[in-house]
């Protein structure tokens, strides 16, 4: 099945051309099921690219997925165009009565920035503690994820002494990853891009809050958390990124000052003067695949019922 997109979004055209399986408003009324609803909160700079780089792995599912882009209220961003966010873009109070499938909150560039400095903390934390009763399973990328775990636990976020930067190989941890639904067909060590100045450590990571560490780097770090009770999963990384999302950090870094380090492990050589390899593109999907799936065999049928606890039943194989 497809992902529902509007057919004017600029994402529609780029994955329609690159074969990935679409569908417009219109056609998705007339299939008599239930599509997969899931809200990304857009918080990435270039909010197009996310768009497009997140659109293209959900629709690579065999679900019919409802897409809904979001934006904060508090903050409009300046390098996006304001007739794109009025044209496909809604805000979390608009849809506040409203029951998801899945929410995606993504990455932002602000994380040298104490959380509650953020502009729109008051609005995402609120967002938030809205997901627990309207929100079957939030999928929390980089910033995202940092800021997920710290209004939920209390997990603070370290300054790098340099940006943790380049393609950094990651081993699925044993006592947690290794039956993990969100790793299965995962090889035990596998390739993710890494792009961020701060970290989350794993010594401070709650013991007694069921939180289960599933892939980690002794070079880059914690990887992927997931937090089984509450449907939460924290990504650190970019498995979404583009072959040429890091090139083109890269690029933009170095018009902006002259000490910054090639990404590592990224262009061939590691020679910015020849091109990338994507060596992680499998495994963006594996993953993905694995929370939409996941989500699917324990979301309730009857979307009101989502946040409710009832989803606990359908888990223990009584879905009819």
């Amino acid at each position: 099945m497809p992902i529902k997109l509007p057919s004017d979004l600029p994402a529609f055209h780029e994955l329609q051309a690159e074969g990935v399986p679409l569908i417009d408003e219109s056609a998705a009324h007339r299939q008599d099921i239930r599509p997969m609803r899931i809200g990304l909160v857009n918080l990435m700079p270039d909010k197009l690219k996310t768009e497009t780089q997140l659109a293209r792995l959900l629709g690579a599912t065999p679900l019919q997925i409802e897409l809904t882009l979001l934006m904060t209220e508090s903050y409009r961003p300046g390098n996006t165009e304001p007739s794109h966010l009025q044209r496909f873009y809604t805000t979390p109070r608009e849809v506040r009565d409203e029951k998801f499938d899945g929410l995606i909150v993504t990455g932002a560039p602000v994380e040298l920035m104490a959380f509650e400095e953020v502009s729109y903390w008051r609005e995402l934390a609120d967002l938030f503690e809205w997901s627990r009763t309207h929100v079957h399973s939030t999928f929390n990328i980089c910033w995202g994820a940092q800021a997920a775990l710290y209004h939920f636990h209390r997990v603070p976020k370290h300054t790098l002494p340099v940006k943790r930067f380049g393609i950094f190989w990651h081993r699925v941890v044993a006592e947690n990853g290794e039956n993990a639904p969100l790793l299965r067909g995962f090889d035990e060590e596998f390739l993710v891009p890494v792009s961020r100045h701060t970290e989350v450590r794993r010594v401070d990571l709650p013991k007694d809050v069921g939180l289960k560490v599933l892939a980690t780097s002794p070079v880059a770090g914690l990887c992927l958390v997931a937090d089984p009770s509450n449907r939460h999963v924290f990504m650190f990384n970019h498995l979404e990124y583009d072959t040429h999302t890091l090139d083109h950090e890269y690029r933009r870094d170095m018009q902006a000052r002259q000490d910054v380090d090639v990404p590592l492990n990224y262009y061939q050589a590691d020679d910015p003067t020849r091109p990338p390899i994507n060596r992680w593109r499998a495994y963006a999907h594996l993953l993905f695949g694995n929370w939409i799936n996941e989500m699917y065999q324990t979301t309730p049928y009857d979307p009101t019922q989502i946040g409710t606890g009832v989803e606990r039943d359908w888990r223990d194989g009584k879905r009819s």
